[in-house]
């Protein structure tokens, strides 16, 4: 009787140490977990509930069971054109193999080191072997955008249709068609990254080209044509309105030509009238009296002439014989 009571309290005893050093563990929902005995994975836990393991001797290594995200670092990169410009990507991903997984990776921290090095490769890669069209634009919507012709709008002023034509040339831009677009560029980016994660245990979701920068001297590049393109279009308002400018003056000037020529035309003729008709009365008074007439016309001579005299030789010329006679003779 002693023996099976000493047999049962050592039991017990046994049993509360047990207990005591945790051979029960629960696995959260969300979760996943390897047990490790003296560093090789004896079982893989991939549903929630209560686990046992033994004391002591198993260790437990838990990782999320669900999508993960993955932020590279913005590079900076030239396209097949050799335009460098900054590109930002973005994935998703989740650890499909937690054996493989602890066996190549073992942590967290570096898994996002690993996939800092396969993702951010694959971009730089895909990148630099297409145009910057194709990094930046997803489709070829912008060519079938029907723009409001404003620079045509604001030309209708100048007087005729000329400026909207001209200005048509600058604003009706086709753009150079896709043959992929960033969409598919992150397509092919997540095909050659996933031929290396499964290695990894890793099942790479998705990878996204998230946004797009212009480099420094690409954006100065890119804002020097803006501004040209726009001093092109102010140019050919300028030009155009030289030319009504021209337009304008040479019909102003040909209509004052006009006006001024018809002005002279009856000036003359009224001079000529006004000519005639003192020649008739001059004509008239001569005929009356043609001593007095002789006589007045030596006083205008006189009147005119004399205060230009600087000096006088001799007055025996005949010019000079009213000064001297009234009936002008001596």
């Amino acid at each position: 009787m002693r023996r099976g009571v000493a047999i049962g309290i050592i039991v017990v005893f046994f049993i509360i140490v047990f207990l005591a050093l945790g051979p029960f563990w629960i696995l959260r929902e969300g979760r996943q977990a390897v047990l490790i005995q003296f560093g090789r994975i004896v079982r893989v836990e991939q549903t929630a509930g209560l686990k046992l393991k033994t004391p002591v001797v198993d260790r437990v290594q838990e990782y999320s069971n669900k999508i993960l995200s993955w932020d590279g670092a913005e590079q900076r990169i030239p396209t097949v054109e050799n335009q460098f410009i900054l590109v930002d990507a973005t994935a998703r991903w989740r650890i499909e193999d937690p054996e493989r997984f602890y066996q190549r990776v073992t942590t967290l921290n570096e898994a996002q080191a690993r996939l800092d090095q396969i993702i951010d490769s694959e971009v730089r890669k895909i990148i630099a072997r297409n145009p910057l069209r194709e990094a930046v634009r997803n489709s070829d919507i912008i060519n079938e955008i029907d723009r409001v012709n404003v620079f045509a709008t604001a030309g209708q002023g100048l007087g005729d249709e000329a400026a909207p034509e001209i200005v048509a040339t600058f604003v009706e831009t086709e753009y150079e068609a896709i043959d992929k677009g960033r969409t598919a560029l992150s397509e092919e980016v997540l095909q050659e990254a996933e031929k290396l994660t499964p290695d990894l245990g890793i099942d790479l979701i998705d990878v996204i080209i998230r946004q797009i920068k212009y480099s420094d001297e690409l954006t100065e590049s890119v804002y020097r044509r803006m501004i040209a393109d726009r001093q092109q279009i102010a140019q050919a308002f300028r030009s155009d309105g030289e030319g009504q400018k021209a337009d304008w003056l040479g019909a102003r000037s040909r209509e004052l030509d006009t006006i001024l020529s018809g002005a002279r035309r009856e000036a003359e003729v009224i001079k000529g009238d006004a000519d005639a008709s003192a020649a008739a009365i001059y004509a008239d008074a001569y005929t009356r009296d043609p001593e007095f007439y002789t006589f007045w016309k030596a006083v205008e001579t006189y009147r005119t002439l004399l205060p230009k005299f600087q000096k006088t030789l001799s007055t025996d010329a005949e010019f000079f014989d009213y000064l001297y006679d009234q009936q002008g003779s001596r």
